[in-house]
C-alpha cells in the first residue's frame, strides 16, 4: 500500500524525468502513470512507475521508469490455457540510463544488480544482461526475469504481445500487482 501523497509525489518524479528527457507526451498522459507499488510498502526500493501508451488485442507498449537502483522482482508472463495465449513476449529497449535486465542463463560473475538482501531469497535467475540507450532484448513467454535501474535510474521501452500485467506471476508471495492506495 501507498500513501496517496507519496503515489502522487512518485507520479510527479516519474512524469518530470520523462519531460525531462524530452519524450514526447501529451499533458493528459500524466494521468496514465502508474505507480507499481506491488503492496510491500517500500516504493523507494522495490517496484516500478509505468506509463502505457497504447494497448490493442495484440499489442502494447509503455514506457518503464526505476528509480535509482529500483528493483523489480522475479515474475514471468505465463501462459493462459483457456485463452489459448501462450504468454507475453516482451521487448525491453533502453531509452535511458542504465538497467540490469536478469533472466535464465549462466550466473554472471559480480553482477551490478543487487537486490534488497530481504528479497533475495525469492530470485533464482542471475544471468545479468546490461541495457543501455537503443540495446534490446527479447524476454520469451513463460521465462522468469527480474531487473533493477542503475543508479541514475532508467527509463526503457517494454512493447509486448498483449498487456497482461495483472496475470504476472512473482517468486515472492508477498507481491501483490493491485496498488491500493491510501488517503493521508
Amino acid at each position: 500500500m501507498i500513501k496517496r501523497n507519496e503515489w502522487e509525489k512518485s507520479r510527479d518524479w516519474a512524469w518530470h524525468l520523462i519531460k525531462q528527457i524530452n519524450f514526447p507526451v501529451k499533458e493528459e498522459e500524466i494521468d496514465s502513470i502508474e505507480i507499481a507499488d506491488l503492496g510491500l510498502s517500500e516504493f523507494n526500493t522495490t517496484g516500478l512507475h509505468a506509463l502505457s501508451l497504447f494497448d490493442t488485442a495484440w499489442v502494447g507498449a509503455k514506457l518503464l521508469i526505476l528509480s535509482p537502483n529500483q528493483f523489480f522482482p522475479e515474475h514471468k508472463h505465463p501462459e493462459s490455457k483457456k485463452e489459448k495465449y501462450p504468454g507475453k513476449t516482451e521487448v525491453i529497449r533502453g531509452l535511458w540510463g542504465e538497467l540490469y535486465l536478469v533472466v535464465p542463463g549462466s550466473v554472471t560473475p559480480h553482477p551490478k544488480a543487487n537486490p534488497p538482501s530481504h528479497r533475495k531469497k525469492f530470485i533464482d535467475v542471475w544471468h545479468e544482461i546490461k541495457i543501455q540507450p537503443g540495446d534490446q532484448y527479447i524476454i520469451k513467454p513463460n521465462t522468469w526475469h527480474w531487473f533493477q535501474a542503475g543508479c541514475s535510474g532508467a527509463i526503457f521501452w517494454s512493447i509486448s504481445s498483449k498487456l497482461t500485467d495483472a496475470a504476472d506471476k512473482f517468486k515472492d508471495p508477498q507481491v501483490v500487482r493491485k496498488t491500493m492506495i491510501l488517503d493521508n
